[in-house]
């Protein structure tokens, strides 16, 4: 459906309640030449928060095994402070 700005200003209430319930579109025209549209808004899918990034990621290696000697302190970074005069693991040394 085609109409000018005028009649358009004149009946834009009615015309989008029009568009809502026929969900087809509406030209607008300014000297017989298209300017803009009125068409109705499509409802958004909502997506589950739950699995949104499944697949995403690869594991590679063994993420249960424990972590031994020189992989444990890179593992710490900057945490390293925390847990200075503990035990490390497979060390069964007493930390005095």
């Amino acid at each position: 459906m085609e109409i000018n700005a005028t009649e358009f200003k004149a009946k834009c209430l009615k015309l989008m309640d029009e568009v809502a319930k026929t969900h087809e579109p509406v030209i607008i025209t300014k000297r017989g030449k298209p300017v803009a549209k009125l068409a109705p808004v499509e409802p958004e899918e909502r997506k589950s928060w739950f699995g949104y990034m499944a697949g995403t990621i690869e594991i590679t290696g063994d993420i249960m095994a424990p972590i031994e000697g020189e992989d444990w302190e890179a593992c710490l970074g900057e945490e390293a402070h925390f847990y200075e005069g503990l035990n490390k693991p497979g060390n069964d040394k007493d930390p005095s």
